[in-house]
């Protein structure tokens, strides 16, 4: 296309039942890595080996979702937010990678979920 060519005009709305949401990733904004029996992950690991990461930086404190989960929900409501995708940090579930699940773990879940 040259700048003289006609290109369709963007719709000014967004059609009925749009949804706007928010979405993470629990390794990137949790941090409590070593916080209520979390086990280690491979970023964990991955990020402590020198220089494989940027700064050499980790989740380690991220944005401390963890402790601030209800400010984030909060946050979220403010915005106007309908959705919210989120990931599980397995190692806070399965902190070993099998056997019995960390209920320490479990309960944050349950508690993001439940104020969602």
């Amino acid at each position: 296309m040259t700048a003289t060519d006609e290109r369709p005009a963007m719709p000014r709305t967004f059609p009925a039942g749009f949804v706007w949401g928010t979405a993470t990733a629990a390794y990137q904004i949790e941090g409590a890595v070593d916080t209520d029996g979390r086990g280690p992950s491979i970023w964990d690991t991955f990020c402590r080996v020198p220089g494989a990461v940027a700064r050499g930086e980790s989740g380690e404190f991220a944005c401390d979702h963890y402790h601030r989960w209800q400010e984030d929900v909060d946050l979220m409501k403010d915005l106007g937010a309908g959705a919210y995708r989120f990931s599980v940090a397995w190692p806070r579930v399965l902190p070993d990678g099998r056997g019995p699940v960390n209920r320490r773990g479990l309960d944050f879940y349950r508690r993001l979920v439940d104020a969602l």
